[in-house]
């Protein structure tokens, strides 16, 4: 009887000693996996998809930012609370912990990438911008896919690597739905436009027409009002869109021959709106064509200082239009000089 007692006594004290020691174990465990990791510089790192939590961990600890495989994959097990790792590209601050480095993951915080899509860019260029995106992937689409000019809304996009190219042209094409849908409603009373489509016309001769954004309303409203007297819009840019179709450049002046070219974009030999946007405007463009400045202005010219000179009859439109040629000879005198 005594035996036995020392025996359950002696098995007593093995199993309190066994569950010391796995507790202590535990306890050294969960201390390694909340401790600073061992990276002293931030560290960027790819997560392939379909990548096991032993292959990140294996990742992990040979980019530096974890010491100890084992502890990573025992407390994503325990821890992780049955939520998967998302793979990407991450940015691991210097010093993260294994648990810190589990919940970037779990929650996807990725790398941001971005992208600029620039006012006044046609469809071709926004494509082109899109193609060349390294972090992108996927083909890019057909321009043929995005319809008439003016689809895509110029802004910064962000996105994470290996997004798709078509995902992000699709986001830009309705980005610029929102925006018409949003701002059409609250346009200011007696504009001529029908549709929204139109205002998106105008919009992109504005665009292309100033890139000083407090002229954006002045200029809208020039050609508003001669919209409302039946007067060509005569703008320069719609000779040079009707000109290249918006496939390149163009590289010299406009001539008296190309305000005279056949063409619908042609607004010296067209009266009223040409058929479809030039260009793709920003938000700024299209709120001025729909919320105007108050103006009885019908012409503007450069003034030399990268704004315009505005008038509302021709003789003064002639002045001004004087005062700029005169500022071009003198700068072809200095060019010829230097």
């Amino acid at each position: 009887m005594a035996g036995l007692r020392r025996l359950l006594l002696t098995l007593l004290l093995v199993a309190v000693l066994v569950a010391g020691a796995a507790a202590a174990a535990a306890w050294w465990g969960y201390k390694q996996f909340t401790a600073p990791g061992p990276s002293t510089a931030d560290v960027t790192l790819v997560v392939p998809r379909g990548s096991s939590v032993s292959a990140i961990a294996g990742l992990l600890a040979d980019a530096g930012v974890i010491e100890d495989r084992l502890v990573f994959r025992l407390g994503v097990r325990l821890l992780a609370d049955k939520k998967h790792l998302k793979a990407g590209e991450y940015l691991f601050a210097a010093g993260i912990s294994p648990q810190g480095a589990m919940q970037q993951m779990i929650e996807g915080r990725q790398i941001q990438h971005r992208l600029t899509i620039a006012e006044g860019l046609t469809n071709r260029e926004v494509l082109e911008l899109v193609a060349a995106a390294p972090d992108l992937g996927g083909d890019t689409p057909d321009l043929a896919s995005l319809g008439p000019e003016g689809a895509l809304l110029p802004e910064t996009y962000f996105f994470v690597r290996g997004d798709s190219r078509a995902d992000l042209v699709a986001r830009m094409k309705g980005s610029m739905e929102q925006v018409l849908a949003e701002l059409w409603p609250g346009r200011a009373d007696g504009l001529p436009f029908k549709t929204p489509q139109e205002a998106l016309i105008l919009a992109s001769i504005v665009e292309k027409e100033t890139g000083l954004p407090e002229e954006r309303p002045h200029v809208a409203a020039v050609f508003l009002n001669r919209l409302a007297k039946g007067m060509a819009l005569q703008s320069d840019p719609t000779v040079i869109y009707a000109l290249t179709e918006g496939r390149s450049k163009l590289d010299r002046a406009l001539t008296t021959k190309d305000l005279a070219l056949d063409s619908p974009f042609n607004t010296y030999a067209v009266a009223g709106l040409p058929p479809a946007p030039i260009a793709n405007p920003g938000r700024a463009a299209i709120e001025a064509v729909l919320h105007p400045a108050a103006s009885d202005d019908l012409y503007f010219v450069a003034d030399g200082s990268g704004g315009h000179v505005f008038a509302r009859t021709l003789a003064e439109h002639n002045k001004n239009v004087a005062a700029w040629r005169k500022i071009q000879a003198q700068k072809r005198v200095t060019t010829q000089a230097d």
